[in-house]
């Protein structure tokens, strides 16, 4: 409970602040007084941010130079490498040659990573998770440095650095580390409803992946293909896992933490290593640019995405990780990536937030790999020769012969030529732009709650509780009741049900704010977006749910056998060969790492030991047959480790196989309930048992049993 004289004490202490700094107003670094520090300049409300913002400059500038030598956000990463293959051409749309001949294999490089923690964080966190993807094509390299989200928290990049600021820890006491369920962040969020979508995928169960394999990974913003014609196609970017996207519960997460904060890490190593190579379907969804208006929503705004209803993605190829790093640091550490690596064929929208970013990856790279010469590194190097007239710097490596560096040049021979656009040479797509130079956001970007909307009502039953659980838990660390109080508000113009319901669990009333018109210039008529003639937007898509996209496998699952000495071995073998013919893996727990000895005196080594390992660890369990094992299983010394282990993976609705002669194991957990059929659990009585079980670890989870068991309880 919060000790009530304390919050009076914080909401002086508030206030005081409050009122002493009145008079105190933003500046630059140079005292220079900030009229507008929500938006970047640009060159009309919705077109490209030019150079000349000093003021977005030198603020990017501070936060890319804040941490070093690890990445200021993005630090802890896994990476590997593979290979991109084109399974259908995308020439009629871009010139791009990795996108164009069918069959072509490119080799990329991937990094996955968390957002917000440092490098030594938990793999674990809640946090969007870092997809990013370095093609290494013929024209040069291509970088997509993409999320496992479709969306952002913010439209402009000029609120990047106080995002990031507001997450990470708390400057006066650096607490708490890779979690965003604290004070700073919530006041931060509370107050940016252009943030609403973004909060509502974060509060999901896509923000805590069972694994990298098992997660999405989107462009966010939207790019733009141009063809040979010239002409011009919006693009956004998708890579839908085959595996389907699956998530781990909060409080596994947690558990997992603890057991293997590198849990996602060692899953991506172990399966490349066991050649169970991870694979996503590469799509795009392709908007011809006179169709940009179309939307009730716009085009350039990186808080929206897309519906698949609405525009279809298409699948052209196919992303395959096949080889790990021979060494971390040198590889995944050392990746350079930037939006604005681009080849012929794919260009930039106007989309503040990208506009920014294109700025920031150079600026930070120098700071972060300390010299201008990191594409000399290894892991960054282009498979084409690099020919220019650039020299020198820090850790240079290429060693270029002559005297000439400069261009145009004739003591050189010319050399080297600007290569026109038939030989490949890389130009802008010719686009018109004219507006007033001006600070200031476009209406078209005002509606907030529509698509967050959309994302809620689109979630399952189970996928709803754990969101409105995972908002009770981030607001419940918040210790000011006036944050809690106007995030509740927000929520409320999402969905009146999930307000009062974490309202109630966080000790606030629900009230009404304002209707949020913060982005539109003070002379401007309001528009309400959320008004009955805005209502044709899509209100319900299947592609958000997780639910939709499980498949038929069981492919990289990782299967628990609990056994002692006397284990069926012949069931133990016969289990083993159809789950691990079906790409799963099977590692052995026993009551300690000394070798189990089966029924037939075969000795067994285990991987894990039941008081080195967690359920949370493992997708599923096989209770091994055979009496003997069972008995010693549940002797005095055992019983409570194997009983937590049982009790623990039905609470998360993970299947579970009880082999025969295990009944005393299953009547003595909480699995064995009166009136009530799991389908996850397995009895050695079932019809064909062991088919059973494939299928219920194919199903992912049960994730239903919560909403049935609360309702028996």
């Amino acid at each position: 409970m919060n000790d009530p004289k304390s919050t009076n004490e914080k909401l002086d202490q508030l206030e005081s602040h409050k009122t002493a700094n009145e008079e105190t107003k933003l500046t630059t670094n140079q005292g220079l007084k900030i009229s507008n520090n929500q938006d970047s300049l640009k060159a009309g409300d919705r077109g490209p941010t030019l150079l000349e913002d000093f003021i977005l400059r030198e603020k990017i500038t501070h936060f890319d130079h804040e941490r070093i030598p690890e990445r200021i956000v993005h630090a802890r990463g896994s990476g590997a490498h593979g290979v991109f293959k084109l399974n259908k051409s995308l020439s009629p749309y871009t010139k791009a040659k990795f996108l164009s001949e069918v069959g072509k294999e490119t080799p990329v490089f991937v990094r996955f990573s968390t957002v917000a923690g440092s490098k030594g964080s938990t793999d674990l966190a809640r946090d969007v998770r870092g997809f990013a993807i370095k093609f290494y094509t013929d024209e040069g390299n291509y970088d997509l440095v993409a999320n496992n989200m479709p969306v952002f928290f913010i439209q402009d990049a000029m609120k990047f650095p106080d995002l990031v600021h507001a997450v990470k820890p708390e400057p006066d006491n650096e607490i708490p580390q890779a979690a965003s369920a604290h004070d700073t962040f919530w006041d931060f969020i509370s107050l940016m409803p252009e943030s609403m979508h973004m909060i509502m995928w974060l509060m999901s169960d896509r923000a805590i992946p069972r694994s990298f394999s098992r997660m999405e990974g989107f462009g966010v913003h939207s790019f733009k293909f141009i063809n040979e014609e010239g002409k011009s196609h919006f693009v956004k970017f998708h890579f839908k896992p085959k595996l389907g996207v699956h998530s781990v519960a909060w409080d596994e997460a947690q558990r997992i933490s603890g057991v293997d904060p590198d849990f996602h890490k060692r899953d991506l190593w172990e399966s490349i290593e066991k050649g169970n190579f991870p694979e996503w379907d590469f799509g795009v969804q392709l908007i011809p640019e006179e169709d940009e208006d179309k939307f009730d929503f716009d085009l350039l705004d990186p808080t929206k995405i897309v519906p698949e209803e609405e525009v279809p993605v298409e699948i052209v190829g196919t992303l395959t990780l096949n080889r790990n790093p021979d060494n971390f640091f040198a590889e995944t550490e050392q990746v350079a990536f930037h939006p604005g690596h681009l080849v012929p064929g794919i260009d930039f929208s106007n989309d503040p937030l990208l506009q920014g970013r294109l700025f920031s990856y150079t600026d930070t790279q120098l700071s972060r790999l300390g010299s201008p010469n990191f594409h000399e590194i290894p892991i960054n190097r282009s498979v084409n020769t690099v020919h220019n007239n650039q020299r020198d710097g820090h850790m240079r490596q290429q060693i270029v012969k002559g005297k000439v560096s400069y261009e145009p040049n004739s003591i050189g021979g010319g050399c080297p030529f600007q290569a026109m656009m038939s030989e490949g040479g890389f130009t802008s797509h010719e686009e018109r732009v004219s507006g007033t130079k001006i600070r200031q956001r476009s209406e078209s970007f005002v509606d907030h709650y529509s698509q967050a909307k959309l994302f809620y009502n689109s979630q399952s039953a189970p996928e709803k509780i754990h969101l409105q659980n995972a908002l009770i838990f981030e607001l419940s660390k918040v210790t000011i009741p006036e944050i809690r109080k106007r995030m509740v508000g927000q929520l409320n113009f999402i969905d009146k049900n999930l307000a009062e319901k974490v309202a109630a669990k966080v000790g606030v009333e629900v009230t009404e704010l304002e209707f949020p018109n913060q982005s539109l210039p003070a002379d401007s008529t309001h528009v309400d977006l959320q008004s009955e003639e805005r209502e044709a937007h899509t209100t319900f898509s299947g592609a958000l749910s997780m639910r939709n996209t499980v498949k038929n496998t069981i492919e990289g699952r990782k299967i628990g056998f609990i056994m002692a000495d006397g284990a069926d071995e012949t069931a133990l073998n016969d289990l083993k060969t159809k789950l691990e013919s079906e790409n799963a893996a099977v590692e052995i727990i026993a009551p300690s790492l000394a070798p189990v000895k089966t029924d037939a005196g075969t000795s067994l080594t285990p991987k894990h030991s039941l008081s080195s390992t967690a359920s949370v660890c493992f997708d599923a369990l096989f209770i091994a047959a055979g009496e003997k094992s069972a008995n010693e299983l549940l002797n005095p010394e055992n019983k409570q480790l194997v009983l937590h282990f049982i009790n623990e993976a039905y609470k998360h609705c993970k299947a579970i196989y009880f082999g025969e002669g295990t009944e005393p194991l299953y009547l003595n957990s909480n699995v064995s309930l009166k009136n009530h059929i799991d389908p996850a659990i397995v009895n050695s009585e079932d019809e064909s048992p062991s088919d059973k079980f494939i299928n219920a670890i194919a199903n992912h989870r049960v994730w239903d049993l919560e909403l049935e068991r609360n309702a028996i309880k």
